[in-house]
């Protein structure tokens, strides 16, 4: 599933090519999961601003509205400018396009997990049902070690399930949250309330390291993320625990566990990340 390194990337790689493009057309596919919120014909003429990330959420910002699109699980964009290579016709699952005067996006999601959704802007009662409930953006100067612990003392839940929900911090995914937790040698089980400072100290410092990371890696291909320009992402050969059960610990030697946290799986260090 794309999380907030992947979109981030997906971001970057098109933003500036079709920042200040007129809307030619735009056209769906399939249903996604909800409705598009506005006839495809209305957005014809409008300009597109820019675009910005929230979360795993990409917007558009229009002349005039807001497009919100979110990959889903198997989701990923392409845009294709004057000469580059055409994207061709939409295939089975390709579900949204929009054509500019500066090129064509195209969302591709086999799994139909995906949106595009069209709101007036971000007051919008969908856009605040979509946007109000997250957390902090982890590689943003709001993302304050304060709010950060006090989050976390707040919530009896286990502290991968906390980071997972994205509710106090955004963005740290089911392969993220494996490496920061060993980074900051903290048992994926341990309840969050119950980390003492200096490790939430750690953990704050390690969602932001191993985020930023991941970017400049362009993000975590394992099966068939790339970025709008068709890049990979190499973030997963930096890996320090995840996918590794079975091989040593790049810290003590000792063979690295998995286990299944709701219905997910935890890769971690039995010796260096102690209950």
């Amino acid at each position: 599933m794309p999380e907030l390194p992947e979109v981030e990337v997906t971001r970057r790689s098109f933003a500036d090519r079709i920042a200040g493009a007129n809307i030619v057309s735009a056209s769906l596919g399939k249903p996604l999961r909800w409705p598009l919120g506005i006839d495809c014909a209305a957005l014809a003429g409008r300009q597109v601003l820019g675009v910005r990330r929230r979360g795993k959420y990409l917007l558009l910002d229009l002349s005039e509205g807001l497009l919100l699109l979110h990959l889903g699980m198997s989701g990923s964009l392409r845009f294709a400018g004057p000469g580059e290579a055409p994207l061709g016709a939409a295939g089975t699952h390709d579900h949204f396009d929009l054509q500019t005067t500066q090129g064509l996006l195209r969302l591709h999601d086999p799994r139909r997990f995906g949106a595009v959704v069209y709101v007036p802007g971000e007051d919008d009662a969908l856009a605040r049902k979509l946007l109000d409930h997250l957390g902090m953006e982890p590689l943003e100067d709001s993302f304050s070690l304060e709010a950060f612990r006090r989050g976390l003392a707040a919530s009896r839940a286990p502290i991968k399930q906390l980071l997972l929900s994205g509710s106090v911090v955004v963005g740290v995914g089911n392969i993220y949250a494996s490496e920061v937790l060993f980074l900051s040698r903290i048992h994926p089980a341990r309840p969050a309330r119950d980390i003492g400072p200096r490790k939430v100290r750690a953990l704050h410092e390690a969602i932001r390291a191993v985020l930023a990371l991941a970017v400049e890696q362009g993000g975590t291909t394992l099966r068939d993320f790339s970025a709008a320009n068709g890049m990979e992402g190499h973030f997963q050969l930096q890996a320090r625990v995840y996918g590794r059960d079975g091989q040593p610990c790049t810290h003590c030697s000792r063979p690295i566990r998995l286990m299944r946290q709701g219905q997910r799986s935890t890769y971690y260090c039995v010796h260096c990340q102690a209950a």
